[in-house]
């Protein structure tokens, strides 16, 4: 079976994002790296909290878009509240739990609890999660969980 490995196109910032990635998340390095003759980064294989990435300092050619994103699951309101404020650092806060970070990559910081809430089987249950999501910028459990409660 093939490996699948998402590759994040950068400008020319794919080291530094790395570190920064990596002050966010655990177990996060570089595993393998190709250098242009001058030193600087060109690609790069890196784990981000356990998953591996490959990256490439592209150039401008191309940017992020919110066509594709990271989701982080969430324990607790302590881990989406640092979450979402490390990633939003320089970045731009979204509405319904999204964070774009400073390099424009889009970022869905929500709890674990979510999908189960979203796919309940009763409908106004799950109707009710969805509004309040809707309504919300950056996600609060327990305001999820007095929606889902009714």
């Amino acid at each position: 079976m093939p490996t699948i490995t998402p590759c994040l196109w950068f400008d020319n910032q794919l080291e530094e994002a790395i570190a920064f990635y990596g002050g966010i998340f655990p177990d996060t390095a570089i595993i393998e790296a190709t250098r242009h003759a001058n030193g600087k980064l060109f690609v790069a294989t890196f784990r981000l909290a356990g998953r591996d990435f490959m990256g490439l300092n592209g150039g401008p050619m191309f940017a992020f878009t919110e066509a594709i994103s990271l989701s982080v699951a969430c324990r607790d309101q302590a881990e989406i509240d640092g979450y979402w404020s490390a990633l939003g650092e320089g970045g731009t806060i979204q509405q319904c739990g999204w964070v774009k970070d400073r390099y424009g990559l889009s970022w869905q910081v929500v709890p674990a609890i979510l999908p189960k809430m979203m796919n309940d089987p009763d409908c106004e249950r799950s109707a009710r999660v969805q509004t309040a999501v809707m309504g919300m910028v950056k996600l609060d459990i327990a305001a999820l969980e007095k929606a889902f409660a009714g």
